[in-house]
């Protein structure tokens, strides 16, 4: 029996799919230090958590300013979405190429992004780095 999608479910991917879309290209932002486009997609409240420690928006755009992590390039293998409300939670388990204070390296996370609309726009609440073991 075939199954047919409903208007909802139609919905529910497109939506889905655009969440998709800007974690890519916030990845390609964050490989260009694109600052002050990020500034524009991080919601005023963000958070983010890294592996040496956790803060706010102002802080995350100031380490990109600065390089003090350049987010070289991240390999995406695996992503997810699920919406609720006016919120998509994606993961993303990525290999991640990036220089930290001067030394390149490579780690495996699970990268867990955090998105709410707010006024028709979607914005960055929340962006945190588990390194995977074993990976």
């Amino acid at each position: 029996m075939p199954v047919h999608a409903s208007a909802q479910d139609k919905i529910s991917t497109s939506i889905e799919q655009e969440i998709i879309n800007l974690s890519r290209q916030k990845w390609l932002w964050m490989a260009d230090k694109k600052a002050d486009t990020l500034a524009a997609l991080f919601h005023e409240k963000s958070m983010f958590v890294h592996m040496g420690g956790s803060w706010g928006k102002e802080q995350e755009i100031n380490v990109i300013k600065s390089g003090g992590i350049h987010y070289k390039k991240a390999d995406i293998h695996e992503v997810s979405v699920k919406i609720i409300g006016n919120t998509a939670i994606l993961l993303n388990r990525i290999t991640l190429l990036a220089v930290v204070g001067g030394n390149e390296v490579t780690n495996p996370f699970m990268v867990t992004e955090v998105y709410i609309k707010e006024s028709g726009k979607w914005l960055l609440g929340s962006l945190s780095f588990t390194r995977l073991i074993g990976q």
